[in-house]
């Protein structure tokens, strides 16, 4: 079994960093299309589809065929795509406090007026260039000044294509179980908004005590959940 991250938007792999030291087994994070280990394509033209693509070719290169596939924020938009694409490679699918729009939908039109607003200040030629301000009071209101600026130095620029573009979400009658980790004080994915997003997923709800980066926040917490959805994908308590 191994634990595959897949950061939210605006961030790389690099996001998962304070929680890798606390997951029972091994990680890989994943670095989507336009920043780390993928920073040779140009961000402004990255769709889902690629996203979901790149989380597959990882998958593979490291011979994955029991992943607890994980992902955060605007990974909503990519994690199910995952499942129609390599179902057979993931145990369970678990979205953290995850954006996940109706089909045919799109994220901008999902999001709550005050992130839309946030993001809408930082888009610029196809790029959401989020830096240092935009919406960073929603992300790390919950935070001390070294986490918060662990946040500031991890946020990079990304595709307003993932953003605009129709949801698919044709993975999400794959078989694979499905959880939803709802944030209570998170203000960028609000718990309301992350309620419709997890009825869609129709996915296990869990909760943790902490605001959007959760795997800043208390990466403990977070790696006890990912754990105990681990060992029962189910969540039938091993019945």
């Amino acid at each position: 079994m191994t634990f595959v991250l897949v950061h939210g938007g605006g961030f790389g792999s690099r996001t998962w960093d304070p929680l890798l030291p606390h997951l029972p087994g091994p990680a890989l994070t994943v670095d989507l299309p336009g920043r780390g280990r993928r920073g040779d394509v140009d961000v402004a033209g990255v769709s889902a589809d690629d996203c979901a693509a790149a989380v597959v070719e990882d998958l593979v290169e490291a011979g994955v065929d029991d992943a607890v596939l994980v992902g955060h924020s605007l990974a909503g938009v990519t994690v199910p795509r995952v499942l129609a694409l390599a179902p057979e490679r993931v145990r369970a699918a678990v979205l953290v406090s995850a954006i996940l729009p109706g089909h045919g939908e799109s994220v901008m039109t999902t999001m709550d007026p005050a992130t839309r607003e946030a993001v809408l200040t930082a888009v610029e030629a196809g790029t959401y260039s989020p830096g240092s301000g935009a919406g960073l009071e929603m992300l790390c209101h919950d935070l001390d000044e070294e986490q918060t600026r662990f946040v500031v130095e991890s946020r990079t620029d990304d595709s307003v294509r993932l953003l605009t573009e129709p949801m698919d979400l044709a993975g999400v009658r794959s078989p694979v179980p499905r959880w939803y980790v709802h944030l209570t004080r998170d203000r960028r994915v609000p718990p309301e908004l992350q309620e419709r997003c997890r009825a869609r997923w129709d996915g296990r709800r869990v909760t943790l005590e902490t605001g959007h980066m959760a795997m800043v926040a208390d990466p403990e917490g977070l790696a006890g959940i990912l754990a105990r959805i681990a060992r029962d994908p189910d969540g039938t308590g091993g019945r």
